[in-house]
């Protein structure tokens, strides 16, 4: 039967399972899978696993209480394998791999902050008060000046300074809370969103982490938002 899988830990882990049951329209016991030194935990399903809300909560759910007790490997919801044996395989093949993984994400956990521009309005005014450029077209535009180009050059020159101004807030939030963090990985924005930073933070830094976030936050010049999260499974150091 298939198996969709969860988590990989060491065989040590205590892997409390007890009460869970897995995804899925007919949700089956967690259970682990074990080859070696390597654990990993599953649950049979027979059917396509879609992303319902339901699965998506139990999914990181299992992978909260397992962290809890230990370091573990969460693998992105979705992951079905024939078998227990290409479990198994699996964890075989790359368990030298696994093992230094683990002992890598030991005693830490990831925070993700995104950083958007919630409300342009104060950017937009302080652009136009600091690039003459930009001041002087706005000014020919709100005097009545019929040429049709300029609300482009203006549209343009704002987008470009607009983007200039993003991408050094960013680099400068990244470089302040990197210090806290043994590694960290940048995404690709969405949405709103200038800055997506995903930080693997030990525990004892946690703290340090929380407080630099609240310092930054008041920082923060109007409209900009600055979202955190955590302490989160590893996903993104994985």
């Amino acid at each position: 039967m298939a198996l969709y899988v969860y988590s990989i830990a060491a065989d040590t882990h205590p892997r409390r399972l007890d009460g869970l049951n897995g995804v899925g329209s007919k949700p089956a016991p967690l259970r682990s899978v074990t080859a070696g030194s390597l654990s990993a935990v599953v649950s049979d399903v027979s059917e396509e696993i879609r992303p319902k809300r339901r699965d998506l909560l139990l999914h990181q759910e299992v992978q909260e209480q397992l962290m809890a007790d230990g370091p573990i490997l969460p693998l992105q919801f979705g992951y079905i394998a024939a078998d227990e044996s290409a479990v198994r395989q699996v964890l075989e093949s790359n368990a030298d791999g696994y093992l230094d993984a683990l002992r890598r994400l030991e005693g830490c956990a990831e925070y993700n902050v995104r950083v958007s521009q919630d409300d342009e309005g104060p950017l937009l005014h302080q652009i136009l008060q600091d690039s003459p450029e930009a001041g002087d077209l706005n000014e020919r535009i709100r005097a009545g000046d019929p040429d049709p180009q300029l609300p482009l050059a203006l549209g343009e020159l704002v987008a470009r300074e607009v983007e200039a101004r993003q991408e050094s807030l960013a680099a400068g939030l990244v470089q302040a809370l990197l210090p806290f963090a043994r590694a960290h990985v940048t995404h690709p924005p969405t949405g709103d969103d200038f800055l997506n930073l995903s930080l693997l933070v030990s525990d004892e830094q946690k703290e340090d982490l929380l407080t630099a976030h609240t310092n930054l936050s008041r920082e923060l010049d109007g409209g900009v938002g600055l979202r955190f999260a955590g302490p989160l499974p590893p996903y993104s150091f994985v």
